[in-house]
């Protein structure tokens, strides 16, 4: 890499490349403690309930949509290894696969988005599981069943509003991709965005088990 290049790269607080990007992350990994923290609180708080209440939770759970659970699930992980190729892409200086990484990426996250809203999300409302909004249930746990969706639209409510975040986030990468900003020694803000990205992903593979698969289904 040039003196030039180097330069060109380097915020002015920093002393090279290696300190500004060890910072880069280490800011990013801090603030991924406090949404660790964050979604603790909800994973907390319906741990207990479902402690509290087993039989109104599991039937909650067992009117969800699994599959369109699982669907959803194939695509954050598809999600995560397209992010993670947009970061390599980055560090190699690959700007045309950069972008198409970065577009599928994107596509992948609003086509979870639009799977979560039309297909569950409408669904249980038009069904009057959606408490606050219309819920019409009067069977068994009926009380029990409506803290369940509570937590449940709550959880995923809260986790899509980080998706939407993250491909907000991407879409400025793309834009900044497109003009040729990224490359072997400015890449820091695509590898930032992916570790947000992954812990995305992350959350969801935890809330899948837990909101879907509870009490067993045959």
């Amino acid at each position: 890499m040039s003196d030039s290049h180097a330069s060109s790269a380097l915020a002015h607080q920093f002393e090279d490349l290696e300190q500004q990007h060890e910072a880069a992350s280490l800011g990013m990994w801090i603030f991924l403690a406090t949404e660790v923290m964050f979604f603790g609180g909800l994973f907390a708080g319906y741990t207990l309930y479902r402690n509290l209440f087993p039989a109104g939770f599991a039937a909650g759970s067992h009117m969800l949509n699994v599959t369109v659970g699982a669907i959803n699930t194939g695509v954050l992980i598809c999600s995560s290894l397209t992010m993670a190729l947009a970061v390599r892409a980055a560090q190699t200086g690959k700007r045309s696969a950069l972008l198409a990484f970065l577009m599928l990426t994107i596509a992948l996250g609003l086509a979870f988005v639009i799977i979560k809203l039309t297909l569950e999300w409408r669904h249980d409302y038009l069904e009057g599981l959606a408490p606050g909004l219309n819920f019409t249930f009067a069977g068994p746990n009926a009380k029990s069943l409506e803290l369940f969706f509570i937590f449940y639209f709550l959880m995923t409510g809260v986790h899509a509003l980080h998706m939407v975040v993250g491909i907000g986030v991407l879409g400025v990468l793309l834009l900044q991709a497109g003009k040729g900003r990224f490359g072997p020694e400015r890449y820091n803000a695509v590898e930032t965005a992916g570790l947000y990205w992954h812990f995305i992903d992350i959350i969801w593979i935890f809330l899948f088990p837990l909101l879907y698969l509870i009490g067993g289904r045959y």
